[in-house]
């Protein structure tokens, strides 16, 4: 797939953090009253992220594999695998403290997602910032 046919979902891909508020939970209790929906729309998001992460992850690997192409050193491919293992621990483990500082209530799961939500969007901008 060439990069000018990758450019309309790339675009879309972008402007989504933009147009985002920066707390998942409060875009989602914007539209939902409860406790419950607010979760649910939380999740959907989180999902919504996922998906788009890996789209993002892909356009970045695959320009990370041009480049190892282009100058015989496979270098960048395993560094972007290597580096994108260590954001997912960070991730995890950065949300799980997230959750905990709710005390063990029946917020900790919503902030957990709201978490990865937030660093996902991060993540998602810097894959893209290596899409060619």
């Amino acid at each position: 797939m060439s990069f000018s046919s990758k450019l309309p979902v790339i675009c879309a891909i972008a402007l989504f953090p933009a147009v985002a508020i920066a707390d998942p939970s409060l875009e989602c209790s914007l539209s939902s009253g409860s406790q419950v929906e607010i979760g649910n729309c939380v999740a959907e998001a989180e999902a919504t992220i996922e998906k788009t992460l890996a789209l993002a992850l892909g356009f970045a690997t695959d320009s990370a594999k041009s480049l190892d192409e282009a100058t015989g050193r496979p270098m960048a491919t395993p560094a972007l695998e290597a580096g994108q293992a260590a954001w997912a621990a960070y991730r995890d483990a950065h949300c799980d403290f997230v959750g905990t500082t709710f005390g063990g209530g029946s917020g900790a799961g919503i902030a957990i997602q709201s978490c990865r939500v937030e660093l996902g969007r991060a993540r998602i901008e810097e894959l893209l910032s290596y899409a060619q």
